[in-house]
């Protein structure tokens, strides 16, 4: 069983990942992942889990994320559950990106649920896990296909 603190940490970890990747911190971004993370973004994409480091989420992500005029992820409805070391946070989620472009609106919301796998290290709790669940989305969502082709 977590504490009060774990709770607390936890939730933390998972918001300064959202915070991080908006306000385009990357090496801060890397620092809430451990060595070794599972994204699954299937919901959205299709395709299969990725497994990928720190390194390669922040390479991947400063790309896409970055070809952005602005995002903004929002998270709320934290639940939090303990294993052996390990913590499950789920959170609700709305995810706003704006790319000003001629072929339409310039805003695409995603919203939906993530589910963060965490793992308690010697510097505290990091993700190891994220699976992204779309439920819903409004705007133009042609604006993942022209940032990633920027």
């Amino acid at each position: 069983m977590g504490t009060l603190d774990d709770r607390f940490e936890i939730i933390d970890t998972c918001t300064r990942m959202a915070w991080h990747a908006d306000q385009r911190e990357w090496q801060s971004l890397a620092s809430v992942f451990a060595e070794k993370v599972t994204l699954d973004y299937t919901s959205l994409n299709g395709g299969e889990a990725v497994t990928l480091t720190p390194d390669q989420i922040v390479g991947a992500w400063s790309q896409l994320l970055g070809a952005f005029d602005a995002t903004q992820h929002l998270l709320g409805n934290h639940l939090v559950s303990f294993g052996e070391g390990t913590a499950v946070c789920t959170a609700s989620f709305q995810a706003t990106h704006r790319l000003a472009n001629p072929f339409g609106s310039p805003l695409w919301t995603l919203g939906g649920t993530y589910r963060f796998d965490l793992v308690r290290t010697q510097d505290g709790w990091r993700i190891s896990g994220v699976v992204m669940t779309a439920t819903w989305a409004e705007g133009n969502r042609d604006l993942m296909n022209l940032a990633g082709s920027q």
